[in-house]
């Protein structure tokens, strides 16, 4: 397969179609990787002793790696090959898969995740990149339109597979199923997929690369380990290295976070300065200059906040007060899928017209209006079918808003930095996932301890110490011990009070991403008026 360059791709590549099914196969299953986690979680903790911040962080740790090393790798693409970074990625996403699948304790399990976060940080941006390049006036809205019924689809059907998986064999199979499919994406993309490369850019920004990790991984350690070593004072002690907080002293939370966002701050200037010696520079400033590129990553941040967020919020809800095992739990998130396959295929005569900026704001609305629903839903005396209805509608937003932002996103970019451009869509997006994960994580918990508490306060039979220990005990198995509270005639009270108080928690932690994801719409207005319609009409029309 020849390699081009981008400024010498013809604008039309023969069997385009076939080349974008080889990458949204390839896609599908790190999206299902993003998702399959959470359904799996109640297994994970029964089998490997998971704690609460544990099942977090195995959460969490995908996002976070994948979101530090996004501009790197887009940076790559573009210099070295697009093909061939996704190649690679899908070799060390499978090889991590089957690590996944081998893991016998927590931390194993994590390491290998934050691998094939790797592995899956060279794909994504790939994906979009060659998207970008291969497809151009209406045909572009109508691929990313596929792109993102696949990116909502698989993320929806994720947590079923997981179940189906998990139900009839074991949670490892949920990574194991990754070798067959990552091969055949493999084969697909060598044969499908055209090599398109970027302008050959010298230079290296390591010290980028360490700032942004560093400012990204620090922030997002704090949110999730702020309810074992406190907010703000130290609840327990805390030692790396030379670093040492006592219990009673200053927390290395607020440490952590305030040292995350000063780096962040400083690669803000580093990068700035870079720019304007004309070196290599981690990200692009430049592009930020293009109003729908630069409005468009906020949205894409804000937004993602709360929308991947729900998702591991509902799974641990559905298993813990419900006692549903993983199958059924991924049914009932799957409705969501109809949504987003649904959305996908109209995406483009929905874009046709009103617009793919006005298609964004219409998914995001659905979302909201979800949400909300799904918060209200939210019941221990009412069955988790219940949600379909809403997830349905979730999906139809998600499905809207996640393809055509992305188009919209990219409109105005030239081909020719659509590697690095990309990724840094894509790092929005998954530091705004990671950032979503621990915050609504953070939010469900501590409310759950808190209403918890006070619930079993009102208990007449119960000391101080045992209403600590049934506390401690919910809130260290992210719910799952109200499942053993059940099992013991005398509890049942206590089992009550706890469905309660989770139920109280989920609800209101729907609200905040409810919450997160209007500000992405109010953020939209801010977007130009889109050009889809006359990109629609015009056959010749490019946005590259």
């Amino acid at each position: 397969m020849h390699e081009l360059q981008d400024d010498k791709l013809p604008s039309t590549v023969d069997h385009p179609w076939w080349a974008l099914s080889a990458l949204l196969l390839g896609l599908s299953i790190i999206i299902i990787d993003g998702s399959v986690v959470n359904v799996l979680l109640p297994d994970m903790i029964d089998d490997l002793g998971l704690t609460q911040t544990g099942a977090q962080w195995v959460n969490s740790i995908y996002s976070l790696v994948f979101a530090s090393l996004l501009i790197t790798v887009g940076l790559l693409a573009d210099r070295f090959g697009r093909r061939k970074l996704f190649l690679v990625g899908i070799v060390i996403f499978v090889a991590a898969s089957f690590g996944s699948a081998l893991s016998q304790s927590s931390g194993m399990l994590i390491g290998f995740r934050a691998v094939q976060a790797v592995g899956a940080s060279m794909m994504l941006p790939s994906s979009i990149a060659v998207i970008n390049v291969l497809f151009t006036g209406k045909r572009r809205a109508q691929a990313f339109g596929f792109w993102g019924a696949v990116f909502g689809g698989a993320a929806a059907l994720g947590p079923l597979l997981g179940g189906f998986l998990a139900e009839e064999f074991s949670w490892r199979w949920a990574f194991i199923i990754n070798l067959p499919v990552g091969l055949a994406a493999f084969v697909a993309i060598r044969l499908l997929v055209p090599e398109t490369k970027g302008p050959d850019v010298k230079g290296f920004d390591l010290l980028g690369i360490v700032l942004s990790a560093s400012g990204l991984g620090l922030i997002v350690w704090g949110l999730i380990e702020g309810q074992d070593y406190g907010w703000w004072v130290a609840i327990s002690e805390f030692e790396l290295g030379p670093a040492s907080f006592a219990e009673g002293a200053i927390s290395p939370v607020p440490v952590a976070l305030i040292g995350g966002l000063a780096l962040l701050v400083g690669l803000g200037f580093w990068e700035a300065m870079r720019s304007r010696h004309g070196q290599a520079a981690l990200i692009d400033l430049e592009l930020f200059k293009i109003r729908r590129y630069g409005f468009g990553n906020v949205v894409a941040l804000v937004v993602s906040l709360g929308e991947f967020g729900i998702l591991f919020v509902l799974p641990l809800w559905i298993q813990s007060v419900h006692g549903y095992d993983p199958l059924a739990t991924g049914a009932v998130l799957a409705t969501l899928a109809i949504g987003t396959l649904t959305a996908g295929g109209a995406a483009r005569h929905v874009s046709a017209a009103i617009g793919s900026t006005n298609v964004v704001r219409l998914g995001m609305a659905l979302e909201v209006v979800s949400i909300i629903g799904i918060g209200l839903t939210l019941s221990p005396g009412r069955t988790p079918w219940s949600l379909a209805i809403p997830l349905v509608f979730y999906g139809l937003g998600v499905g809207f808003a996640t393809a055509q932002l992305t188009n919209v996103v990219l409109e105005d970019v030239p081909a020719e930095r659509s590697g690095q451009a990309s990724a840094m869509t894509s790092t929005f997006r998954q530091v705004g996932s990671a950032l979503g994960a621990a915050c609504l994580g953070a939010i469900l918990f501590s409310g759950l301890a808190s209403n918890l508490n006070d619930a079993l306060e009102a208990e007449p039979n119960l000391t101080d110490e045992k209403r600590s220990q049934i506390t401690q005990m919910i809130r260290s198995t992210a719910g799952q011990a109200i499942v053993q509270l059940d099992e013991v005639p005398a509890l049942a009270p206590e089992a009550t009070d706890a469905r309660n108080a989770y139920t109280e928690a989920a609800r209101n932690t729907s609200m905040v991403a409810a919450g997160f994801v209007f500000m992405g719409l109010l953020v939209s207005f801010g977007l130009p008026r889109s050009q889809s319609n006359d990109v629609s009409k015009s056959p010749e029309a490019t946005a590259a």
